[in-house]
């Protein structure tokens, strides 16, 4: 599961430092594609030649690699990596990565990784015993990082191997399996999922809509497939594609997209509101172009079905059921007033307020909220906003089921 994979391996002052060379060639057999970052107390156990050699990649050490200027940028690695792993990690290099402490390119690195970090300490048995080590190692856990330690038993004498680095090939078998995992995580879950705006007719040309582009939904759709789920797209008018695996019903309407997801919600095992219903529609729609005349024109309008607050009391308690909110102003009032009104599981909220987000842009910047909780994100991709959702969502269809 590392085919095509983009790692980023840190390596730090360690006897172990050596090691990395097997990882490197682990990580490039299962076909995944490796940048090095070394400490420069790393430097002085394996040279940056001989990991270049195995990378065919320039090793990144300095903030910046010449004397010209040229910066190496973190946030890009930050961006550009599907998981970073640390390895050998010292007691001193896990103490700065617990406390945010960021003097070097690899701390650095590690503060703007947006992607799963595996970190795997090297050290002797009193460093690694000693109660500031343990108490960083759990600060790095609780950040949400995996720390990767050989899994030996007990002797007479104390823990076997507790302080030295897990075997290369260990290594890279837990990312192995790490990919694995979440690339299947959904499989043999339904999950329905509504996108795009809905058009309610005026006359036969002109409709009340919204800016909807849909390339949340699309986003969050593609993410549950490429994770094994079997999904239902309801999409209202958008000109995007979709893989042939995902299930689009296409609607126009509010009436249509009420009427699919009461159908398909039943067989779901979650439900994702994406999709910007309108809340009012004409009350009745010319069946002709209305012309242009000298009065005003009047239309009545009538509010439409409220799909979401519909399926928050058809919920059972095995379903997890996940709105949105796009709000101007009192966002997180508002958002946790129609969490605990349309009964969702968790809402995720975004705002006007930020620019180059939300409609028509290929970035969001969301909060999501639940009863016991509310986690900010910076803004970034809506495929890598669709990959916070998802995480959040796997998570309680695994505890329901």
């Amino acid at each position: 599961m590392l085919k095509g994979k983009k790692i980023v391996l840190g390596i730090t002052g360690s006897i172990a430092a050596y090691k990395a060379c097997l990882i490197i060639r682990g990580l490039i057999k299962q076909g995944a594609e490796v940048q090095t970052v070394i400490t420069p107390a790393g430097k002085e156990f394996i040279t940056p030649i001989t990991l270049s050699a195995l990378t065919h990649k320039p090793v990144i050490s300095e903030f910046f690699s010449q004397r010209d200027g040229t910066w190496n940028s973190h946030v890009d690695l930050g961006l550009w990596a599907d998981a970073m792993l640390i390895a050998p990690c010292t007691a001193s290099t896990i103490g700065k990565m617990a406390n945010g402490i960021a003097d070097n390119m690899l701390i650095t690195t590690y503060l703007s990784m947006k992607a799963p970090v595996f970190i795997a300490p090297a050290m002797d048995l009193d460093m690694y015993a000693h109660p500031s080590t343990q108490q960083n190692l759990d600060r790095l856990r609780s950040y949400g990082n995996i720390i990767i330690e050989p899994q030996s038993g007990f002797l007479a004498s104390g823990l076997e191997g507790k302080g030295r680095m897990e075997e290369p090939d260990e290594i890279v078998k837990t990312l192995d399996r790490f990919f694995y995992e979440k690339k299947n995580e959904l499989q043999g879950k339904k999950i329905m999922i509504t996108a795009g705006p809905t058009y309610e007719k005026i006359d036969p040309v002109r409709f009340i809509g919204n800016y909807s582009s849909g390339k949340m939904g699309y986003a969050l759709a593609e993410e549950c497939a490429k994770r094994g789920a079997e999904v239902t797209l309801i999409s209202g008018p958008v000109s995007i594609d979709c893989q042939e695996k995902i299930h689009r019903i296409n609607v126009e309407s509010c009436q249509e997209m009420y009427n699919a997801s009461i159908e398909a919600f039943p067989y779901c095992d979650a439900a994702i509101l994406c999709a910007a219903v309108a809340d009012f529609k004409p009350e009745t729609a010319a069946s002709k172009k209305i012309k242009r005349g000298k009065d005003d024109l009047i239309i009545r309008l009538s509010p439409t079905h409220d799909i979401a607050a519909e399926l928050g009391r058809r919920k059972n308690w095995q379903q997890v059921l996940i709105g949105f909110a796009l709000e101007t102003d009192n966002e997180d009032a508002n958002a946790k007033g129609k969490l605990e009104k349309k009964h969702f599981d968790f809402i995720v909220l975004n705002s006007t307020r930020n620019e180059g987000t939300t409609f028509r842009t290929d970035d969001n910047q969301i909060k999501i909220i639940s009863k016991s909780a509310v986690k900010e994100y910076e803004k970034k991709s809506k495929h890598e906003v669709a990959c916070d959702i998802i995480d959040e969502m796997s998570v309680l269809i695994h505890q329901n089921n």
